[in-house]
């Protein structure tokens, strides 16, 4: 959102534009042509036909290894057709913002993020001194053979030192509310204006691609059993793997923030799916905001 309002990063514009490498492996994608038709837009909204996950971290151990891999990975789909929702194209996400403003990506973010909205809590690879303070995640037997405990849990952003656009962020619920209200602010928190409010309604509207909908980097609120049965039809949220989520209502001027670490022990657990649309009925109730009219789904 920053670096489009700064007009330094245009959302139509192909990502072999800021990425050269990516166009060198369109001759593996079922129509060569597709590759030079991807978007930034196409990224943010997970139609740009990369798969959802690759299992990198299995073959290579650095960083830079993992963003070629990514580059040269062929496309499942025509772009703008379906959603898929991909890690890969996060990935990439994260290597434009690196290229674009000269700063990696964890000391971006703390400039331009998080100083500005005074999270003094929320980081990439938190310093040891904190585990005390995380939860731990998943007893990871099969990857790194131990608890995993204040670092990503993701295989592939451990390899890539922790700090990738898909994965590797650390945070309090207190600090993603500071971000959710400033959302809700219209881009203004604390005395510090990150974005404008057009940036955010520009990022926030809903798009419909086939037979789905996202908004630019969010989800939507189009299924009951996944989000709850309360949220506006113009709500938009994130989930994260291990069991984190934020939904921002928008219409009501609220944020639900739920933080678990669902996977410990295993992934195998997924009472989550359950958990979340009845705590998210559960506050919507509590404020008297259940039986409140707003337009229809």
């Amino acid at each position: 959102m920053i670096l489009v309002q700064q007009k330094r990063l245009d959302l139509e514009t192909p990502v072999v534009r800021y990425l050269p490498e990516f166009a060198a492996a369109a001759k593996s994608d079922p129509d060569p042509s597709w590759r030079a038709r991807v978007t930034i837009q196409m990224l943010l909204l997970h139609d740009s036909g990369l798969p959802a996950h690759r299992e990198y971290y299995k073959e290579v151990k650095t960083r830079d290894a993992v963003l070629v891999r990514v580059l040269a990975e062929p496309l499942l789909h025509e772009p703008g057709k379906q959603v898929e929702y991909s890690d890969l194209g996060f990935i990439l996400l994260g290597e434009i913002v690196e290229r674009v403003s000269g700063k990696s990506l964890d000391r971006y973010a703390r400039q331009n993020i998080f100083a500005p909205l005074g999270l003094v809590n929320s980081e990439f690879n938190p310093p040891p001194k904190l585990r005390a303070e995380i939860a731990p995640t998943e007893d990871d037997k099969a990857f790194r053979r131990r608890l995993i405990w204040g670092e990503v849990h993701d295989q592939n952003a451990s390899v890539m030192d922790g700090v990738a656009g898909h994965a590797g962020l650390f945070s309090t619920a207190g600090d993603v509310a500071a971000f959710a209200q400033m959302i809700l602010n219209g881009g203004i928190y604390a005395h510090h204006r990150i974005v404008s409010r057009a940036t955010i309604e520009q990022f926030t509207a809903r798009q419909t691609i086939g037979n789905s909908a996202r908004t630019l980097g969010w989800d939507v609120s189009a299924d009951p059993a996944a989000t709850g049965h309360f949220f506006s039809p113009h709500s938009f949220g994130h989930y994260g793997y291990t069991g984190t989520s934020l939904w921002i209502d928008q219409e009501r001027g609220l944020f639900i923030i739920l933080l678990t670490n669902r996977v410990n022990p295993t992934v195998e657990n997924v009472k989550i799916r359950q958990v979340r649309p009845a705590l998210h009925d559960s506050v919507f109730e509590a404020l008297g905001l259940a039986n409140q009219h707003v337009s229809a789904r």
